[in-house]
């Protein structure tokens, strides 16, 4: 069997060495003759709008997937000529889309920040006025990690941000102050079958991803069953096959407490990393696994895992491998300022016993980030 998929980073690198041991092989196809993937499985590079590269690439492939959101349409619609295409193209343009998101996830009974768009300077200054500061301003389309948004704390400074932002369509949102950041990853198979990871804490560094801990602690067993069964309900309206993952803010006001869903990606998730090392099927098998047809691996696991992301500088893989049971996972890029370069995991029977090891990894990291 042969998986095709958009996209030749590491998260294409790491769906084809879970893919090998299923019997399946991986085509990679990206812009970058030197992307990171090529290291591990074939890749043919060319543009997005390449028509004839993309049709060598999606020939005798069984499916193709893509591993990153910013895969134009127009070049998964190219490929659907020649080979089905999962996740389905409409999850894609609707991951791209932060208003199209916004609406999905109210179609699902997610809740959500107030909202409104702006596409004009004079509609941001009045979307502004209406919603409040503080209040977060985002691109529509595109930015990631950070990128592509400004907290606006005062409303006469709306015209300043519409031009930092390019003058670009915008979402405004409410600025909630949130105690923590969650983030729900499942999987749908070909014929429906559903199955949801725990979910897990995330926390940021400079706006991107630092550290993942699952499953997440102290989560009201009620409050993780709606956001799975909502998650269910979502993936069920867009026909939704492999792996989706939302990111949550936990809001507690009055004594309550409630998950606002602020993203999601169609794609394998960097929260998702800790899978691979937790004594559970990994988010890159499933995701295989959906895809391909294929009976889904359990999503259950034992204990509790972390991920930690190592960003700009290579490390010595000794200093992180002498730590206890820490399991490595460089991606083959050269280091650069800001560059997610690979992440670790470790595993244990309680959050307890994995703390002390967590904390010297985080402080291995950011050495790693201060020498980039």
């Amino acid at each position: 069997m042969l998986l095709g998929v958009l996209g030749g980073g590491q998260l294409g690198r790491m769906l084809a060495l879970a893919a090998a041991p299923l019997g399946v092989r991986v085509r990679c196809y990206d812009p970058d003759p030197d992307a990171c993937a090529g290291d591990v499985c074939e890749l043919q590079s060319g543009t997005w709008d390449d028509s004839r590269s993309l049709a060598a690439f999606a020939h005798g492939c069984d499916c193709v997937t893509f591993e990153f959101e910013n895969v134009p349409v127009a070049t998964v619609r190219e490929v659907e000529k020649q080979s089905p295409v999962f996740p389905p193209a409409i999850a894609l343009e609707t991951g791209q889309d932060r208003l199209l998101e916004k609406r999905l996830f109210e179609q699902a009974g997610l809740r959500v920040h107030a909202y409104a768009h702006a596409d004009s300077e004079a509609q941001l200054i009045e979307t502004v006025d209406r919603i409040g500061t503080p209040c977060v301003i985002k691109t529509r389309r595109g930015g990631y990690d950070g990128k592509g948004q400004v907290v606006l704390r005062e409303a006469n400074n709306a015209k300043r941000a519409w031009h930092e932002l390019s003058g670009v369509p915008l979402l405004v949102e409410s600025f909630v102050p949130f105690e923590r950041e969650l983030s729900l990853i499942a999987v749908r198979g070909r014929d429906g079958a559903f199955a949801s990871y725990p979910l897990t804490q995330n926390r940021h560094e400079r706006g991107m991803l630092r550290e993942s801990i699952a499953p997440a602690q102290h989560v009201d067993a009620t409050i993780a069953r709606e956001a799975a069964s909502h998650m269910h309900e979502l993936m069920d309206r867009l026909a939704y096959v492999g792996v989706l993952a939302i990111e949550f803010f936990v809001v507690k006001s009055g004594g309550q407490t409630t998950l606002l869903a602020n993203e999601m990606a169609p794609r394998v998730h960097n929260s998702g990393h800790w899978t691979m090392d937790a004594r559970v099927t990994s988010q890159f098998e499933n995701h295989v696994r959906a895809i391909m047809g294929m009976p889904l691996g359990s999503t259950l696991p034992t204990g509790v895992s972390a991920m930690v992301n190592l960003i700009g500088n290579n490390p010595i893989p000794s200093d992180v491998l002498g730590i206890d049971d820490a399991r490595l996972h460089l991606y083959g890029k050269e280091s650069r300022v800001n560059r997610k370069i690979g992440h670790v995991n470790v595993h244990g029977p309680t959050w307890e016993a994995i703390a002390p090891r967590v904390t010297q990894l985080i402080a291995l990291a950011q050495t790693c980030d201060r020498q980039s």
